[in-house]
């Protein structure tokens, strides 16, 4: 199975489906929130690490942040609502995000995704909407993350 990423011209806003709601049936709050976790472990050991909370508690609740909003996206409970308000992940994201942390950012997912016991075509439906609105963050050109 080929997880590719496909490139957006920086500022690009394009169509974003959400992830097959089988998601959440297939893996449930803890198997999300497990899938999130590594990714945020694979983050925290790549070269945009510098972008996440350094200390253990403040990046924890961002896993926590993060896994809410994957269960809430993928047909879960609305915790990230309950606990945030409305996703406003552009706000929510002021620094500097460019291409190649984008594509650091997918790679690391890529391979939390995979580590999964979901099926391919869930795997499939998880990425193209990852790939797709992580698009939408990517703010400036350059590597400025790295």
């Amino acid at each position: 199975m080929e997880l590719t990423i496909q490139e957006y011209p920086v500022g690009a806003r394009p169509e974003v489906t959400k992830p097959d709601t089988e998601i959440w049936k297939a893996l449930g709050e803890e198997g999300i929130r497990k899938m999130v976790s590594r990714h945020y472990d694979l983050l925290r050991q790549s070269p945009i690490k510098k972008m996440f909370p350094q200390g253990d508690e403040e990046f924890e609740q961002a896993k926590l942040h993060s896994s809410d909003f994957m269960i809430q996206i993928c047909g879960g409970p609305d915790y990230f609502n309950q606990h945030r308000g409305q996703p406003m992940l552009i706000r929510r994201h002021p620094f500097s995000i460019t291409p190649n942390g984008r594509r650091i950012w997918l790679e690391c997912y890529r391979v939390a995704l995979l580590e999964t016991a979901l099926p391919e075509h869930l795997i499939l439906s998880f990425w193209q909407y990852i790939q797709v609105f992580s698009a939408w963050m990517v703010n400036t050109h350059g590597k400025a993350e790295v």
